[in-house]
């Protein structure tokens, strides 16, 4: 699904990232865990072209994103605020959405009803614009929107950030559910490493832009996740 080669990014005379080789398969559920710095959130912004690399490549189904744009009809991503219309209500924002996937209100509105227990009762009808609420249900109306295009490829940077406990749990059993009823292959990034050994089946361990450690999750993954993070 994803290929990178050679792929580095530098800041003045700070390499963030450095990445010789990675390959993510279609289907899976990575966790990019690190400490802030590490260059998680650099490596997603590389993957969705919102920077260019200072070499190397990444490629989608094996298309430079940097040189084609085919990519973008299956990948869907939600990384910050930035993402969103902001002086827009959430039902102004998610009927824009839906419109440049030809999606008539009645559409829009059907395909909410799935999240309304991911809502919970703070999204719609509340006469907000989306500058006004939290940071968490600015989260919420991101992922949802995001996922209106049914994706082949979903990148998420710190979804669980900012979320109640109760929406934490709603939120890890839909991505449970996308993986198994689409194959979704996603990408998530967290500080979380319970939320993340408990999603994804195979984790990435970032550290000042190189890749540490890859391997596929096991009953052992959280213990020698914070044995390392704790060392």
């Amino acid at each position: 699904m994803i290929e990178i080669n050679e792929l580095k990014k530098v800041y003045g005379n700070r390499t963030v990232v450095d990445i010789p080789s990675l390959t993510i398969h279609k289907g899976e559920t990575i966790g990019l865990v690190g400490n802030n710095g590490a260059g998680k959130t650099t490596l997603f912004r590389m993957i969705l072209d919102l920077i260019r690399p200072d070499n190397g490549e990444v490629r989608s189904k094996g298309e430079n994103v940097a040189s084609g744009s085919a990519w973008k009809e299956y990948t869907a991503s939600y990384l910050d605020e930035g993402f969103l219309i902001d002086y827009l209500t959430a039902e102004e924002y998610f009927l824009f959405i839906g419109s440049l996937h030809k999606m008539g209100p009645a559409d829009v509105g059907e395909y909410l009803k799935q999240y309304e227990e991911f809502f919970n009762g703070e999204i719609l009808n509340r006469g907000k614009y989306i500058r006004d609420f939290s940071k968490g249900n600015q989260n919420k109306v991101g992922i949802a929107a995001g996922l209106m295009q049914k994706p082949e490829l979903l990148i998420l940077d710190e979804p669980f950030a900012n979320l109640d406990p109760t929406t934490q749990i709603r939120l890890k059993a839909l991505l449970k559910s996308l993986k198994a009823d689409s194959n979704l292959t996603t990408l998530i990034s967290s500080h979380d490493l319970n939320h993340v050994t408990d999603v994804c089946d195979r984790i990435i361990l970032l550290e000042k832009g190189h890749v540490i450690k890859d391997f596929m999750k096991d009953e052992n993954t959280l213990r020698e996740l914070e044995a390392y993070f704790s060392a």
